[in-house]
């Protein structure tokens, strides 16, 4: 079975976020934990959370995905931005702790000319600040397509993270799939090989979740520009062989792309009937 899901707002609550995944056909989700381009965040209802857990056990939901904002940079040179970026982590981790079955995703951070060392080193001191031993959500390093300063353009800063931790063995990661082909991994033509690799240098074991999204840019753009499924330069023909992977095919894909609610329930259709036939076709 195809575990997948889109974006949605929680502007309106967890619960509501939950009633509305369904009726798109998903059975998992994605949510920012609070204003993506600011930082200001609702009154946490912990009666809610629990509403939404509820729900989610009664329609045996995959694991859903809280995504930090994009304001948050864990290796600015700024100390004021890291430290806003440690409160607001840890905030986070402490709400998500009201929601079992729930990761957190972030961009690992942009080192602004400091470079990728001491980016990788920054960020691992936030994450060994954060992630404390009352902390059960798990948190997962995004995987970037390399624009700018971005730290993570490839599974060795991934890596370098995650080794450079005191909590290293607590992370895991969020491959996306737009990202990783303008970072410059072939996942159309070359997706075995792009797993192996992922295997060797991070493991399996820490890939708990997918963005799935097409790109509006051709492999190795470093342009982090999102495409409907099926519209851009990796297609939905690859796209079918990423979610029927034998490797992939359990986790929860999340669709980011540019879509209103009615676009993502078309993609839900789509992906699900490709997934379904794809498999079909293995069976015979």
């Amino acid at each position: 079975m195809l575990h997948i899901g889109c974006h949605l707002s929680c502007s309106n609550g967890y619960l509501a976020m939950g009633r509305q995944a369904l009726t798109l056909g998903a059975d998992t989700f994605q949510f920012f934990t609070r204003n993506p381009r600011g930082g200001s965040v609702k009154p946490f209802d912990a009666a809610d959370a629990e509403a939404l857990v509820s729900l989610m056990q009664e329609h045996h939901f995959a694991p859903i995905v809280a995504h930090a904002p994009y304001t948050l940079n864990a290796c600015a040179a700024d100390e004021g931005l890291r430290d806003f970026a440690k409160r607001t982590m840890r905030e986070d981790l402490e709400r998500l702790e009201y929601i079992p079955g729930v990761m957190l995703n972030f961009h690992p951070g942009s080192h602004v000319k400091q470079g990728a060392e001491t980016g990788v080193r920054l960020i691992a001191q936030m994450l060994d600040e954060v992630i404390t031993d009352d902390i059960h959500t798990p948190v997962l390093l995004e995987t970037m397509a390399g624009k700018g300063s971005e730290v993570g353009r490839s599974f060795e800063e991934l890596r370098a993270i995650m080794d450079s931790c005191r909590v290293g063995d607590r992370l895991g990661v969020c491959l996306d799939t737009c990202h990783v082909y303008d970072a410059g991994y072939d996942v159309v033509g070359r997706l075995e090989d792009v797993l192996g690799e992922f295997d060797r240098v991070i493991g399996f074991e820490r890939l708990h979740a997918i963005h799935v999204n097409d790109s509006k840019n051709p492999m190795g753009s470093h342009k982090d520009r999102h495409e409907k499924i099926g519209e851009g330069s990796i297609g939905l023909e690859a796209m079918t062989r990423i979610i029927t992977h034998p490797r992939l095919r359990h986790l929860p894909f999340e669709l980011e792309t540019p879509n209103e609610l009615d676009g993502y329930a078309r993609e839900i259709r789509l992906l699900r009937a490709a997934y379904d036939e794809a498999l079909k076709g293995e069976e015979a």
